[in-house]
């Protein structure tokens, strides 16, 4: 009964049994170290099975990827609901990010880790997702700031720094908080509203610190 029901199993329904193995083995074990032996077995499918639907160990691990990629885009954007203050937009999408890698530890070792460690063409896959969330969260504070300004002209690129250091800040506080037993997605979010927060709502404000005068 059980080979009567795994062939007739829709392919699409199948591939994703593959994929949730191979995120699983991935994240745990490491491209390296991972085999489509333990992937297959894992799946409960042949390893002939697995070649016949994502090719070779490179494919597949790049549709991990993409796969995991995609789904933590998806939940970032899907947390914030335009029209609030931005720091509650800005707070929705950090508790949305945390609670997606606190839940996907296996997915966020296969981007924030794995991925970044094989060189092409993983690298490229994870950075064309980076820069997806950088670019929302760009956009996020310089709507945020050139209202508090009151400049529509405001350039882009004096926030897009500002996103790129919150992006890396909040990537790391999620490899942190997810090996600190204990830290949920909600205090994780509290630390960095806490810790940048506080300084993107003075530049909001105008009130910029600058470095002391050099002696001349």
């Amino acid at each position: 009964m059980g080979a009567v029901k795994t062939k007739r199993m829709p392919r699409a329904v199948r591939e994703q049994q593959m994929l949730d193995a191979a995120v699983r083995i991935f994240g745990q074990r490491g491209y390296m170290a991972a085999s489509m032996d333990e992937i297959a077995e894992l799946a409960g499918v042949s390893k002939p099975l697995v070649y016949l639907y994502l090719n070779s160990k490179e494919d597949l691990f790049t549709a991990c990827i993409r796969r995991e990629a995609a789904a933590l885009t998806e939940a970032v954007r899907a947390g914030v609901r335009p029209g609030l203050p931005a720091d509650r937009q800005l707070w929705d999408g950090l508790r949305a990010f945390f609670t997606h890698t606190a839940e996907h530890p296996d997915g966020w070792s296969v981007l924030h880790l794995q991925a970044r460690t094989h060189g092409e063409p993983f690298v490229a896959e994870v950075a064309a997702m980076r820069a997806e969330i950088v670019a929302f969260v760009t956009r996020l504070v310089a709507v945020a700031a050139r209202a508090a300004h009151r400049d529509p002209d405001l350039p882009e690129h004096e926030v897009a720094g500002l996103a790129e250091a919150l992006v890396g800040a909040a990537e790391s506080l999620a490899a942190w908080a997810n090996a600190t037993p204990g830290t949920t997605a909600r205090q994780a979010a509290a630390t960095l509203m806490n810790f940048a927060w506080a300084g993107l709502g003075n530049l909001m404000r105008g009130q910029v610190w600058t470095p002391p005068t050099e002696p001349a």
